[in-house]
């Protein structure tokens, strides 16, 4: 969706993956969009209090809508992000993300609160395929970003890698059908970073919960499946995202009571205002 809810995942997939756009590898014209579009609405978001939680909840959400069609700086449905190396079949882009924080966990009951984090890092895309009417892309992701806690000493807490398939398909016309965005691909974390989520100190092990070093790896595989589609005076969209952690490095911690589960939310946006200019756009 046009804001940024991944994750921890399923925060970021609302928020941050719902497809992917591709540079153009066809000699078809790119359309015509303003150069900035700003609209506002509500939304609804389920997900796990973290990855592998017994619980779960349903928010209701604020959701921005803002687009930036700028040469470096740009802000889409690829999330919001400064474009520093575009080639015909590459891009090397900034990402900047968050996380939510997680409190009152019957699990984690008795242990410090997970803090809100900032996630700061870099997206290297390679562009595979695009069919010749652009209404197809297939697109392979290498994201990697370091997580800093947001508090009054804030600390980073580790780095994490999810390289990621991603496949879209856009109804004709492009610039007025539904987008369906498919994506699938394992996550990598250090051993810092799923240290802070399922890691057990002897101090706060119990009879119920042992305590427990989480070791660094393979964190587990994600599957989402967006769909959105910008109308003249308002957009809408919707995720669902399919999560496993079977195999994870961290799968035996006694935090984790789930290994696999569905995550999902649905949003609508007033579109407000936009630039009169307009500029070549492949989004």
């Amino acid at each position: 969706m046009p804001a940024d809810t991944r994750r921890p995942d399923a925060r970021r997939a609302l928020l941050t993956i719902t497809a992917c756009s591709l540079c153009a590898l066809s000699t078809a014209h790119a359309d015509e969009r303003p150069v900035w579009e700003l609209g506002l609405g509500v939304g609804l978001v389920a997900f796990n209090d973290y990855r592998g939680a017994a619980t779960s909840h349903a928010y209701p959400v604020p959701v921005p809508y803002f687009i930036y069609r700028g040469h470096i700086f740009k802000s889409d449905r690829n999330g919001t992000r400064a474009q520093f190396l575009t080639a015909p079949r590459v891009e090397f882009n900034l990402s900047v993300s968050a996380t939510t924080p997680v409190r009152d966990n019957s699990t984690r009951a008795g242990m410090p609160d997970l803090k809100p984090m900032a996630e700061v890092g870099g997206s290297l895309e390679f562009h595979m395929w695009a069919s010749g009417d652009r209404r197809y892309h297939l697109d392979f992701r290498l994201p990697a970003r370091a997580a800093i806690t947001v508090e009054s000493s804030p600390r980073m807490v580790g780095v994490y890698a999810a390289p990621q398939v991603n496949l879209d398909i856009e109804q004709y016309p492009r610039s007025e059908g539904w987008k369906l965005g498919l994506l699938a691909g394992p996550l990598f974390a250090t051993q810092r970073y799923n240290a802070y989520l399922y890691s057990v100190a002897p101090q706060y092990a119990t009879s119920w919960r042992p305590a427990y070093e989480a070791p660094g790896g393979y964190a587990g595989t994600q599957m989402l499946v967006s769909l959105t589609r910008r109308f003249t005076g308002f957009w809408v969209g919707a995720y669902v995202r399919y999560d496993t952690l079977r195999g994870a490095s961290f799968a035996d911690s006694p935090l984790v009571k789930k290994d696999s589960y569905f995550a999902g939310g649905l949003g609508f946006a007033l579109i407000i205002g936009q630039s009169s200019h307009l500029i070549p756009s492949d989004d």
